[in-house]
């Protein structure tokens, strides 16, 4: 693994810790441009607290393009990095890939609705000739430890009685 990852990964992984703290699902986003970070995000309305009605789009790396495309509309989205604590969901990765983002690092697989592994060539012409990088496992074991603590946690119903839950749990 490239080391100049870890460092944004770290950042995204401060904003999962954030979304926990505040009770929601411990997804964080950056992106990164030119070395730096232009844009962040962190999973919102995920329901994790009672009251609060739940939402599927409010995901991290959704705030983040926003937070890019407000905020920095000169820069060029091709020349973007996205480092996401959890694989992107389909919506999510398709989002990105209309956007004009072409390289993803994320640290934790989702089993049940990671998006990355879907052929593009397969597709319709929208997305059939994108040429994009998909760098997966970047401090892999630290965005885990979130997930593991999220699911644990009481009271917590979010996604609790699903495959992503079971296979997070019974991971090492």
């Amino acid at each position: 693994m490239p080391s100049h990852h870890q460092p944004f990964m770290e950042t995204a992984l401060a904003e999962a810790r954030n979304a926990l703290e505040n009770g929601e699902f411990p997804v964080g986003c950056v992106m990164v441009h030119n070395g730096a970070v232009v844009a962040r995000g962190q999973r919102q309305n995920s329901g994790a607290e009672a009251g609060r009605p739940a939402n599927e789009i409010d995901h991290a790396e959704v705030l983040a393009l926003r937070e890019l495309l407000t905020h920095h509309p000169q820069v060029p989205p091709g020349e973007v990095t996205v480092y996401a604590t959890l694989e992107p969901c389909l919506m999510c990765y398709a989002t990105l890939l209309i956007s004009g983002i072409r390289t993803i690092v994320y640290a934790y697989e989702d089993a049940m609705g990671g998006g990355t592994g879907i052929r593009l060539s397969e597709l319709t012409p929208l997305y059939r000739e994108m040429q994009v990088t998909v760098i997966p496992h970047v401090l892999r074991r630290q965005s885990l430890a979130l997930f593991k603590q999220f699911f644990r946690a009481s009271g917590n119903d979010y996604l609790g009685d699903t495959l992503l839950a079971r296979y997070t749990l019974e991971q090492p």
